[in-house]
């Protein structure tokens, strides 16, 4: 089995910008549009106000994730995304864990996150890694299918 390595990179990054295009694609065949029109600034994931991070699998980017500052003690995770050919093997896990621990160093006690109910694989992961619903919030807070989740880090 293959090691995933993760690392932090900018979130406007060449190799960030291109996983951030596929998930938005990704989120646009299952949603329609652009796939996510949430406002988001590269700042926001600068530490340690936020951070960004990439999975590599066999030296190849496959995977991303991030988080932003949401108040003084909460993180708000953003853009998680699996590459097609990576799905299965354990790199979304990993990219959240390491999130997790990242907005942990930083001083955040709670990661909180939006989805949509036509992600069920997204939805599963993150009931089994501890996420509970929480009332929406955000962006698409009004919008129909919009399912929030939290956890205490």
């Amino acid at each position: 089995m293959s090691e995933i390595e993760i690392r932090a990179l900018a979130f406007d990054s060449p190799v960030a910008r291109s996983l951030i295009r596929a998930a938005l694609a990704d989120l646009g065949q299952r949603y329609g549009g652009s796939g996510d029109e949430t406002p988001v600034d590269a700042a926001e994931f600068v530490p340690p106000q936020g951070a960004f991070l990439v999975a590599y699998l066999d030296g190849e980017p496959v995977g991303c994730g991030g988080w932003r500052s949401h108040g003084d003690d909460t993180a708000e995770l953003k853009r998680m995304y699996t590459a097609p050919t990576a799905r299965g093997r354990g790199v979304a896990r990993a990219v959240l864990a390491a999130v997790e621990e990242s907005a942990r160093y930083h001083g955040r006690k709670r990661m909180i996150l939006e989805c949509g109910d036509k992600q069920p694989e997204a939805i599963a992961m993150y009931t089994s890694a501890g996420y509970e619903r929480i009332p929406n919030f955000g962006f698409y807070a009004d919008a129909p299918g919009c399912l929030s989740f939290g956890r205490t880090l």
